[in-house]
């Protein structure tokens, strides 16, 4: 009967690593799945993009305007922090 413990012990520890390798496949595979979802949908927009180059003109005009906003909102900010501190020298 002392044998048997020690064999339970092990087999219960079997079972866990068996539940642990699971759980941890489950992981693996619902990784994988968003992994290929995100690549499908990354082909999709290289194709849609390839096949319509007006949407690729589309995006480069999109992405200029957005840059030159950008950079008119960086120059106000900087007035305004160069405003604000020369307020502040005004007040001592």
């Amino acid at each position: 009967m002392a044998e048997s413990e020690p064999q339970e012990g092990n087999y219960e520890n079997l079972v866990k690593a068996v539940e642990d390798l699971k759980g941890d496949l489950e992981k693996l595979m619902e990784e994988m799945e968003k992994l290929t979802v995100q690549a499908t949908w990354t082909a999709y927009d290289m194709v849609v993009i390839r096949t319509n180059p007006d949407l690729a003109n589309s995006m480069k005009r999109l992405e200029d305007a957005f840059l030159s906003c950008k950079e008119e909102i960086e120059k106000k900010w900087q007035e305004v922090l160069i405003e604000s501190k020369g307020e502040e020298q005004k007040e001592e």
